[in-house]
């Protein structure tokens, strides 16, 4: 990504440190937020300093790498790789990027740092190549509509879901992206917004509730969507609130595609019943963030005070609901045939 004239990945690692956009400031302030430590790292995870599935994972893995350079004693990376698996517990590339360098890092420490960074360097791989796939289904003049951040800053480049919209404007397509602002922490509104501005691409943000009156209207062309874990029978989970314009989709004959790498699938997990979801903070229902007259982000009540709130993070969308699945493989059908097929080509 491009920012202020200058190349930048959503999170890298520079000898012991740990360098990630901090995207709870965005898009009102742009900051580099330096984690020195494993236990840092792990709370720019679970705060969303950083989010998105890739950049989870991304980031899992140069936390890993900092346990080993901070101790290889056995005990010490286990307990390690424990902490840095609890910070997001619904997201499948963090296990999957954990594993990785754990393997990596009982051999050495060096091949520790060296997976972490062969994984981030897979991760900007895939995703320019699902959006090459992708691109291939957006006709000039779609008018695409997407819920949460599942580009650039999703990703440590390109994204999921965006960088079909990314490569199709390269190839000089026209498309239009209908925003969901993806309460209740704005992914949408804050920072796909905010891509999609730098990268001059047409765009409105619209309520979460607006999807269907769009839909009906035939104003959607296509729906693409990231994903946190793809179950083997290719039931979806994704930000709360993906399910209910799977729903709509369906209804109105929007096709809805999910966009993400195979490091995203877990084999193990039978079903969208078998995903664990992750359950946030109330307070992120309760209140806002965003700057004041001075520019200082501040935290403002915006429900009734004393009432309670639900917060899960997640939903399933299950296949059924689901044209096609978008990877840097191909496109595929969500079942399991598929699934295990394209698995087994890595």
């Amino acid at each position: 990504m491009k920012v202020n004239n200058k190349n930048y990945r959503t999170v890298w690692m520079e000898g012991n440190t740990v360098f990630l956009i901090d995207q709870n400031l965005l898009p009102f302030s742009f900051q580099i937020f330096e984690s020195k430590t494993y236990q840092q790292t792990c709370r720019a995870i679970k705060t969303m300093i950083v989010r998105g599935a890739g950049a989870i994972g991304a980031a899992a893995g140069f936390a890993m790498a900092q346990a080993f350079i901070h101790d290889s004693y056995p005990d010490f990376v286990s307990k390690a790789k424990k902490e840095i698996e609890a910070t997001r517990p619904t997201a499948r590339n963090l296990f999957y990027a954990t594993n990785r360098v754990y393997k990596a890092g009982l051999v050495s420490v060096k091949n520790a740092v060296i997976e972490a960074q062969n994984l981030a360097d897979e991760n900007v791989a895939d995703a320019k190549k699902i959006g090459e796939y992708g691109s291939e289904i957006i006709n000039e003049g779609y008018k695409i509509e997407t819920h949460c951040n599942a580009g650039w800053l999703g990703f440590v480049d390109y994204g999921s879901a965006l960088s079909p919209v990314y490569i199709a404007k390269q190839q000089g397509k026209k498309v239009f992206v209908y925003v969901d602002e993806t309460r209740p922490r704005s992914q949408g509104a804050r920072l796909t917004a905010w891509e999609l501005k730098n990268e001059n691409i047409d765009h409105l943000i619209i309520p979460d509730n607006a999807g269907a009156y769009l839909m009906s209207k035939g104003e959607v062309d296509m729906m693409i969507v990231g994903a946190d874990r793809i179950a083997r029978n290719g039931d979806v989970a994704n930000k709360i609130g993906t399910f209910e314009k799977a729903i709509v989709a369906k209804n109105f004959n929007v096709p809805f595609y999910v966009a993400a790498p195979l490091s995203t699938f877990d084999v193990d997990c039978k079903s969208g019943d078998d995903i664990i979801i992750e359950q946030r903070d109330k307070n992120e229902v309760l209140f806002q963030t965003g700057p004041n007259e001075n520019g200082d982000i501040q935290k403002v009540l915006v429900c009734n005070p004393g009432s309670d709130a639900f917060n899960p993070a997640f939903d399933v969308t299950p296949a059924e609901y689901i044209k096609g699945i978008i990877t840097e493989k191909g496109i595929i059908t969500p079942n399991e045939k598929n699934i295990i097929n394209i698995i087994n080509t890595e």
